[in-house]
């Protein structure tokens, strides 16, 4: 009950002041995710999806198969297989061979060509062998070991080239006696 002032008015009840910071907050936060679906709305009217016709497509195909540089597909050099001896101490350990066929995969044709020079490949053999020859059996019987190797071979050789990018190293035989 309301009580009565001594004037017989009811008193009023002071406001809430929870009462109106929840409402206030209410408002505002309804406000603000109103204004972002406006915003989401308005960013989204007129917008197309791009159209390409097959003649266009197809001339631009033309165009980057015009350029002799640009290739379609890897280009994957195989090398001989490596016979090594790996390290390792021969009284605590039997001394083991690795036999591995390296194929190097290039970015460019003139990469390609590098790695093809005599020179060059004579270089790359060499690098992989001291590679190799430097490595013990645990080094190189885990998937991270061998991981590594490829990519420790593609770093070193990497720096032998002067134009061309070995972007991977594959292993097709990997046999370690």
């Amino acid at each position: 009950m309301a009580e009565a002032k001594e004037d017989g008015k009811p008193s009023k009840k002071p406001l809430n002041l929870v009462l109106v910071a929840q409402v206030a907050f209410a408002a505002i936060n309804l406000g603000v995710v109103g204004y972002g679906a406006y915003l989401v709305y308005a960013s989204t009217l007129g917008w197309k999806a791009p159209s390409i016709t097959e003649e266009q497509s197809a001339a631009q195909h033309d165009l980057d198969n015009a350029d002799p540089a640009k290739q379609v597909g890897p280009l994957v050099y195989t090398m001989d297989t490596f016979t090594v001896n790996l390290a390792g101490d021969p009284l605590k350990d039997p001394k083991r061979t690795i036999q591995l066929e390296v194929n190097l995969e290039m970015l460019n044709k003139g990469g390609f060509q590098e790695v093809i020079d005599t020179d060059k490949n004579a270089r790359a053999r060499d690098k992989i062998i001291q590679i190799l020859g430097a490595k013990t059996f645990p080094q190189v019987e885990s998937i991270q070991g061998k991981l590594f190797l490829k990519d420790q071979i593609a770093t070193e050789l990497n720096g032998l080239l002067d134009e061309g990018v070995i972007k991977d190293v594959y292993f097709t035989k990997f046999v370690v006696q």
